[in-house]
C-alpha cells in the first residue's frame, strides 16, 4: 500500500491501515505550507505521522509530477488508499497500482460529491450522512463503490463533530475495503445515476450568517462552519465570529439581526424565533462566551447585527 492523505483527518485511517497486515511501504501528502503567525513551512498532519511510523514521505507538487510518477511506479503498490490528499489524481498515476485508487469519502455517495460533504450535509439539514468507500476515476468522486457506512447526525453537530466521528468509523470501512480487494471477496458497483448532489467547499463569504433567514437555517449554516472556514457577522463594522447557538422558541421575536442583551445570555432576532448565542470572537480578542461579550460593549437597545 501506498497511503495518501494531508490533514489531521485522515490520521485515523493511516493508522488503521499502518496497523494492518497490509504492507505501508510509502506516503504521499501535500508538500509543507505556511503556518502559524510566523508563516513557517510547516509539515502535514499525514507527514508528521508518516515520519513517527517510520514511513517514507513523498511530497510532490502534483501528483502528474514525472518524477513522483517513476517513484510510485518503482514503489510497485498493489493499491493506494486515500483519505483528504487534496488534489485531483490524474489518470497517468490512476493506472499504476493494479487494484486503483480508493478513497474513503465521507458522504453516503452520490450524495455531496466535493471536497466538504460534512458541511453541506449539516446545512441541508440531512438527518443520516457516511462514508463510502470508491475506486477513483477522473470524474469527481463518481467511481465504483465499494462499501458504505452511515452515521446520524445528531442535533448539536458541528460539521468538527460528525467528521471526526466518520473519521474513526472510516478508517475501520477503508481497511475492510482493503482486506475485501485482497481476497477477492469485495465487488465494486457502480454509483446510482439518480441522487448526485455537490459539495464545494465553503468559503469565508458562505459562512457570513444572514438574520432574515429562519433560525433554523441560522443554525444549520453556524454548525456546518463551526470550526472551519468559522461563521461570522459584523458588530460596529467589525467581523465577529460566531460559535453554535441555540435556537429559543419561547422567547419574544425580535427584529432579524437585533440584541436581546440579559445578565446570562444573548438573544439575536432572525427570520423566525431568536437564537441564543454561544461562544464569541470578536475582532483581535479572545473567544469568550456570549454574555462576557456584550457586558463589555453594553449595546444599547434595538442594536443589530448588519
Amino acid at each position: 500500500m501506498v497511503f495518501a492523505g494531508t490533514p489531521e483527518v485522515a490520521l485515523p485511517a493511516l493508522d488503521a491501515v499502518a496497523a494492518s497486515h497490509h504492507e505501508l511501504v510509502a506516503v504521499v501528502t501535500r508538500p509543507d505550507a505556511p503556518a502559524g503567525r510566523g508563516r513557517r513551512l510547516t509539515p502535514s498532519p499525514v507527514a508528521v505521522r508518516a515520519q513517527e511510523l517510520g514511513v517514507p514521505v513523498l511530497k510532490p507538487e502534483h501528483p502528474r509530477d514525472p518524477d513522483f510518477q517513476q517513484q510510485l511506479k518503482d514503489l510497485a503498490p498493489d493499491c493506494c488508499p486515500v483519505v483528504a490528499y487534496g488534489a485531483l489524481i490524474p489518470s497517468s498515476a490512476l493506472e499504476i497500482p493494479p487494484h486503483g485508487w480508493v478513497n474513503l469519502h465521507f458522504s453516503v455517495l452520490p450524495s455531496w460529491r466535493g471536497a466538504a460533504p460534512v458541511q453541506h450535509s449539516i446545512w441541508a439539514g440531512d438527518e443520516v450522512t457516511g462514508a463510502t468507500t470508491f475506486r477513483i476515476v477522473p470524474q469527481l468522486d463518481a467511481g465504483p463503490a465499494y462499501g458504505v457506512m452511515t452515521e446520524r447526525i445528531r442535533p448539536d453537530d458541528t460539521a468538527g463533530d460528525l467528521l471526526a466521528r466518520l473519521a474513526e468509523g472510516g478508517a475501520g470501512l477503508l481497511v475492510a475495503t482493503l482486506d475485501g480487494i485482497e481476497d477477492g471477496s469485495l465487488e465494486a458497483r457502480e454509483q446510482q445515476a439518480e441522487g448526485v448532489s455537490l459539495a464545494p467547499k465553503i468559503t469565508v463569504e458562505d459562512a457570513r450568517v444572514d438574520w432574515t433567514e429562519p433560525a433554523v437555517a441560522v443554525d444549520r449554516r453556524i454548525r456546518a462552519c463551526t470550526p472551519g472556514p468559522g461563521a461570522w457577522t459584523t458588530y460596529g463594522g467589525e467581523r465577529v465570529k460566531l460559535g453554535p447557538v441555540t435556537v429559543v422558541d419561547d422567547a419574544p421575536v425580535l427584529v432579524p439581526g437585533e440584541l436581546q442583551v440579559g445578565k446570562l445570555e444573548v438573544l439575536v432576532g432572525t427570520a423566525t424565533v431568536p437564537v441564543r448565542l454561544g461562544q464569541v470572537k470578536a475582532f483581535g480578542k479572545k473567544q469568550m462566551a456570549a454574555a462576557d461579550w456584550a457586558r463589555g460593549l453594553r449595546p444599547e437597545a434595538g442594536v443589530r447585527f448588519a
